[in-house]
């Protein structure tokens, strides 16, 4: 199933937006990747040009495909007016007629403590419920280890609410966080 993207998620009157992934991405994904912090807590790590081309080309097969819908979220910059890039949000595991998928996000080092990843994660959650709870989908998941206090605040800002807690699993070391929005909720 392609989905088609007709209007990207966007905050009105704000710097921030959400669009495709791009080759033009590549400098800045290498960089957001060199920070340790990030690194911590995401699977698939870009180590260079090779390696971030082969993301960005993931990202495009989820469209493709319709099971990973992953934005680049942008910040237009005041002193030069060009967009940069501070952080990822992405919808994953939906399929037409399931009640739940899962979402996910990572922010570069730059943007932390912002509000950003809560920015563009409530963003994200409101475009997916308007444009897939008429196929379906009535809960969004998100997880994340239990130490990873940021992604903990950041859910709770955003009203996704703990539900329960899930043992360690490979290749994740520790026991996670489940929490949910139900669509009812946005």
């Amino acid at each position: 199933m392609t989905v088609v993207l007709h209007s990207p998620p966007h905050e009105e009157g704000s710097s921030l937006s959400l669009r495709l992934w791009t080759e033009d991405d590549i400098p800045e994904l290498i960089d957001a990747y060199r920070d340790p912090v990030m690194r911590q807590w995401t699977r698939f790590h870009v180590n260079d040009e090779q390696d971030a081309r082969r993301w960005v080309d993931l990202q495009r097969k989820g469209w493709n495909d319709g099971d990973r819908l992953s934005f680049a979220v942008m910040e237009s910059r005041a002193e030069n007016g060009r967009p940069r890039l501070v952080a990822n949000v992405v919808l994953k595991g939906f399929v037409v007629g399931g009640d739940s998928a899962e979402v996910g996000y990572w922010t570069a080092r730059a943007a932390r403590g912002q509000g950003i990843a809560g920015r563009a994660l409530e963003l994200l959650t409101i475009w997916t419920f308007e444009r897939f709870a008429t196929q379906g989908l009535e809960c969004l998941r998100l997880l994340h280890q239990v130490d990873n206090y940021a992604s903990c605040r950041v859910a709770q800002k955003t009203s996704y609410v703990l539900e329960e807690i899930i043992p360690a699993r490979p290749p994740f070391p520790n026991d996670g966080h489940v929490h949910i929005r139900r669509a009812h909720q946005s």
